[in-house]
């Protein structure tokens, strides 16, 4: 995936020279082979935990974390995006039939656990937007906008992405709103 092709689990088997049936025994589909090989890039991502109380630092701290890992593993999760384009216009034009759909959602509970400070701090409907906010600031549709279309570097692309970050934390605190049930 890495050189940008987005192997079928049968590629995949004759390449690690085993039977089509053992290699699908561990991925039944191509989704279930695209989510292995980004779960394994994701590596460090995963398992990132924040330090401190400080919802604005603990998503720097992630952005720090998680830009340069996806730009290392660019061509991946590009390969990712594609599965995930496909399907979804197979699925609008009907024709996805059985095939499992590939599902991404890593960066939710990423961005959940980084903003957790501010749970009662802000409104649930200012938090969850808030989450929604830096879901676009952080993933491999930050490198496709910045990098592909604007021409910047990692180290550009992570200032700008960490500069959009800041702004939308702190537009989410002076915003406020606590819910009062």
């Amino acid at each position: 995936m890495q050189s940008g092709v987005t192997p079928s689990v049968s590629e995949v088997a004759e390449a690690a020279g085993v039977s089509r049936a053992t290699a699908y025994r561990y991925f039944p589909s191509q989704a279930a082979l695209v989510d292995a090989v980004v779960d394994e890039a994701l590596g460090p991502i995963l398992s990132w935990r924040p330090v401190g109380d400080d919802a604005a630092k603990r998503v720097a701290e992630l952005v720090d974390t998680g830009l340069p890992r996806i730009e290392a593993f660019e061509a991946t999760f590009k390969a990712a995006l594609k599965l995930s384009l496909e399907q979804w216009a197979k699925g609008h034009a009907g024709t996805l039939g059985e095939e499992q759909p590939f599902s991404r959602g890593h960066r939710i509970d990423l961005l959940k656990t980084a903003l957790h400070p501010l749970e009662g701090k802000i409104s649930a409907t200012s938090l969850d937007r808030l989450a929604q906010g830096l879901s676009l600031v952080f993933g491999v549709e930050t490198l496709t906008v910045l990098k592909d279309i604007w021409k910047l570097d990692g180290q550009e692309t992570k200032s700008v992405a960490q500069w959009v970050a800041g702004a939308l934390v702190q537009a989410a605190l002076e915003e406020g709103g606590v819910d009062r049930h």
